[in-house]
Formats: structure tokens, C-alpha cells, sequence
């Protein structure tokens, strides 16, 4: 038995599809039962546990051999320390529950500071290899589909806007290629600590993305740069509190630097450009 938290947002998803479209027995775990439905349509199991609740998130998994989880963002006040709770939460609940945690982290994880929300990450990981669990650290590359946030622009005004300069190489993934990782490993079990690294098939610069788009939309679509002191305007216009802003901020500039990097050769996923793009524009 698997259980897959984050099962409502995208890498969830397929992690939670891939395995019952092995035959594997999965457990879903959300905060609300009637999201944990179409699952239990399917097949799965559900249970219903916050990650912030370590005794529930501990009882959920209950005779499961291993997890999948993710660090959603904390939407409050502190992002980065209530994440960091939230990480040592579900350290605390695998270890009572002895099961592999697979954990979505990301390139970058490796600094404790200087990566923005990646952070986080690097405490949770902290948090997993201290409650001696065996556990896998998932470092994916940026998400393809962060690029679906700029969906109104590339179709309204044929630009990608980007904070990296258009022509450094990106180590882009999608969510499917994640979920389908994430599943291959819970799948291989654990032994101890393991690091694996995802980027996708490719390595495209800004520009490719934005030919891409312009391929499957039939006209021009270009990447303009835009310049770092517009990261935190530009994320507050988009609705996210100054304290996110500033994490992306941080992000952006630790991407540009070179900080936010793989410290060690990543594996490789089989999405392109090409899948990208159709994936956000179907």
C-alpha cells in the first residue's frame, strides 16, 4: 500500500494515477473527505489527515509502506518558518509510522538559505534524515508549468515574459514526468537517505519555450526578459503577500547566480518542450 498526499494539486495527481494504473493499492490523503471521492471512484483508498497534524497523518498511515508528500505553501504571515513546521510535522508522523517518505524537494535544496521558499526544503529534508526514516529526495528542476501562469500573455500578446535571460539553458520538468518518478520510487522502496535529481528530456532556453508556443499557436511568440528589480511588484500585481514576493525575488536571483543549481547529474524525464506546451495548452 502507497499513500500519496496532495492529491488535489498536479504532481499528486500523477503519482496517485501512475500507481493504480500499475495495479498498486493506493491511500489518498486529504484535509477533506469529498476531495479524497473521485479517488475512492477509482479504487483508492482515503483518509482524511492534515500534514500539519502529526498523530492523524500518523494514523492515516497506518500499514502503508510509503509516502508520497509535498510542502504546500503556507499562505501566512511567516511562509518559510510555518513551512519549515510543516515539514518536521510529516518527519514526526513517517517516523512513528516507520514508512519511506518519497518528498518532492527541488535543485537548490542543499543551501539553507540564499533559495528562496526552496528553503523549506532543505529543512524538511533536514527534518526526515534526523527522524531517521528512510526517505528520497525528489530534487526536481522548475516546473514547466509555472509557464502556465503566463498563458494570457503568450496568447494575448505573443511574449513570454522572463526574469532568467532568454538564452540560459533551463532545468525545466513536468508534472507528469515527476509523478511518474515519484511513483517509480515509492515502487523501488527505501534503503536509507537517497537524493535523485529530475530535469526533463531537454534542456531549452527561454526562447525555445517561446517557440514552442509559437509552433503549436501558429504565430509569433517571443521571450522578452525582464529585469530582477520587477520580480516583487510584479508577483504582489498578481495577488501574493510582499513576504512571498521576496521569496521569489530571492528564488529568481539564486536561479540567475547559479545557487540554485543541482550539486550532482540529474536523471532525466521523456517531456519536451513540445509535451509542455501541449499539456498547458489542451
Amino acid at each position: 500500500m502507497y499513500a500519496v498526499a496532495g492529491v488535489s494539486g498536479n504532481t499528486g495527481r500523477w503519482v496517485a494515477q501512475t500507481l493504480l494504473e500499475a495495479g498498486e493499492p493506493v491511500r489518498v490523503i486529504v484535509r477533506d473527505a469529498a476531495k479524497g471521492q473521485p479517488w475512492a471512484d477509482r479504487g483508492a483508498e482515503v483518509a482524511v489527515a492534515d500534514l500539519s497534524d502529526a498523530d492523524a497523518l500518523a494514523t492515516a498511515l497506518d500499514g502503508v509502506e510509503g509516502l508520497y508528500v509535498l510542502i504546500p505553501p503556507q499562505h501566512t504571515d511567516d511562509p518559510v518558518k510555518d513551512g519549515i513546521t510543516l515539514g518536521q510535522s510529516v518527519a514526526r508522523a513517517a517516523s512513528r509510522a516507520g514508512v519511506h517518505v518519497v518528498l518532492l524537494s527541488s535543485m537548490g535544496a542543499q543551501h539553507p538559505s540564499g533559495t528562496g521558499p526552496i528553503q523549506i526544503l532543505h529543512h524538511t529534508e533536514a527534518a526526515l534524515r534526523g527522524a531517521g526514516v528512510d526517505a528520497t529526495f525528489l530534487r526536481a528542476g522548475y516546473f514547466f508549468e509555472n509557464f502556465g501562469a503566463l498563458l494570457p500573455a503568450i496568447n494575448g500578446d505573443g511574449v513570454v515574459p522572463t526574469f532568467i535571460p532568454a538564452s540560459t539553458p533551463l532545468p525545466v520538468v513536468t508534472v507528469r514526468d515527476i509523478g511518474r518518478k515519484a511513483a517509480a520510487l515509492l515502487r523501488a522502496g527505501g534503503d536509507g537517505v537517497k537524493i535523485v535529481g529530475l530535469i526533463g528530456a531537454g534542456d531549452p532556453t527561454t526562447d525555445d519555450i517561446a517557440a514552442g508556443f509559437s509552433q503549436a499557436l501558429g504565430r509569433p511568440v517571443t521571450a522578452v526578459e525582464q529585469p530582477l528589480d520587477a520580480v516583487i511588484p510584479t508577483f504582489e500585481g498578481m495577488g501574493l503577500s510582499p513576504a512571498w514576493a521576496r521569496l521569489y525575488d530571492e528564488l529568481y536571483r539564486g536561479m540567475r547566480s547559479g545557487r540554485i543549481a543541482f550539486d550532482a547529474q540529474p536523471q532525466r524525464g521523456s517531456d519536451g518542450v513540445t509535451e509542455g506546451v501541449a499539456a498547458l495548452l489542451s
